[in-house]
């Protein structure tokens, strides 16, 4: 990319492997949920470096979310805690599985769910709190689980935002209660669109296979061979979740780049840290990214001057977002039970997303942080 043309949010890293991956999965004639599905699965149960523990693949990271809360015994009428800073996506798929949002208050070290607020919140219907990862930052997760254990609840962790992101040295989604994934257009590894869940027992690995399935019991194992069963039960609801195999393939290739795409992602983070310390009317996420691997990069920007600054970068060739709007702020969920939201209100006011991609030229970094410089000094 040149350094004078526009400077898009994100910019999904497509090789020559990844058009390959996608045209030998083309020519392979099956479509479906095949071959390719179960290749992906067993790549990320090896990145992830899974010991009784198991992946499935699904469509999107919202499908894995809702069967995830399916598991978790989410029924009509429960409540999950969820920050309400956090993906609409999240909000939705409670409602989903028929339970309702309870939002929290985030901590404004790592933008994640706080804790204490979480458990203040614990009702006669709590069923889960869901614990996210923003920006790949991982959350107080030992303070979650502990909360959850002592309540007899079970967390979800959505960790969309931090595929790549280790924990007290061990790597997100090998060690949760449920961890789910998200693999869409812009994710930190794409599978055009896809989603996957890491659980802890066959037998909810089995629940999964039938609930993707439509409810089918058609064997994995066989579609896993490009092949499929013509007789097959129905035991239970299902949804159309399945990962195509066009899909994984994609999947398949970038996973095998992931490691790069984090270090890379790194790099460019810890320069837009070096480059903007001292700017006072900012602030920058409080991490070194040692043990992060970066989905976006944001700065929190002070005195009411956000859409200002958003404005003038966009004159001058550079898109910012916004992550994100907070649930309760919503029309279709404003009626949900809340706790003090202080610190959400404050940062959902102030976060901007600076574009952040795999392989970024220090180039486009340096010309991003120089315009916002040059913003704070006029």
């Amino acid at each position: 990319m040149m350094t004078s043309g526009r400077i898009p949010v994100f910019m999904p890293y497509i090789g020559i492997d990844t058009a390959k991956a996608a045209t030998d999965a083309l020519e392979l004639g099956w479509l479906g949920m095949g071959s390719y599905v179960r290749e992906f699965e067993e790549g990320l149960a090896s990145y992830l470096g899974l010991k009784d523990r198991f992946v499935v693949a699904v469509n999107t990271g919202t499908s894995a979310l809702h069967l995830a809360l399916l598991l978790a015994g989410v029924r009509p009428g429960d409540e999950v805690i969820t920050a309400s800073f956090n993906n609409i996506g999240d909000f939705q798929a409670i409602r989903m599985a028929g339970g309702n949002p309870v939002f929290c208050d985030i901590n404004e070290d790592d933008l994640g769910i706080d804790p204490e607020k979480a458990e203040e919140l614990i009702g006669p219907r709590t069923k889960a709190i869901i614990a996210m990862d923003y920006a790949g930052i991982p959350c107080r997760l030992d303070e979650l689980y502990g909360l959850a254990e002592r309540k007899d609840l079970r967390v979800i962790h959505d960790a969309a935002h931090s595929l790549g992101t280790r924990y007290k040295g061990r790597l997100v989604g090998s060690f949760d209660d449920i961890a789910t994934f998200s693999f869409d257009p812009v994710k930190i590894i794409t599978c055009l669109d896809g989603g996957a869940l890491v659980v802890n027992s066959e037998k909810e690995v089995e629940r999964l296979h039938r609930y993707r399935l439509l409810g089918m019991d058609q064997s994995a194992s066989q579609m896993y061979t490009n092949n499929r069963a013509w007789t097959y039960d129905v035991g239970e609801p299902g949804f159309r979740y399945h990962l195509a195999n066009l899909h994984a393939s994609i999947g398949v290739s970038q996973l095998r780049r992931l490691s790069e795409f984090v270090s890379s992602r790194q790099r460019a983070c810890r320069l837009y840290a070096r480059l903007l310390l001292g700017v006072e009317d900012i602030i920058l996420p409080q991490s070194s990214f040692d043990g992060v691997a970066p989905f976006i990069f944001y700065v929190r920007v002070l005195g009411g001057r956000r859409e200002e600054l958003a404005a003038t970068l966009k004159r001058q060739g550079i898109d910012t977002g916004i992550h994100w709007i907070p649930g309760h702020k919503f029309t279709f969920l404003r009626e949900c039970r809340r706790g003090d939201l202080s610190a959400t209100e404050r940062v959902s006011e102030e976060v901007l997303t600076l574009p952040l991609h795999s392989y970024m030229e220090p180039s486009l970094v340096e010309r991003i942080a120089n315009s916002i410089i040059e913003f704070f000094k006029g």
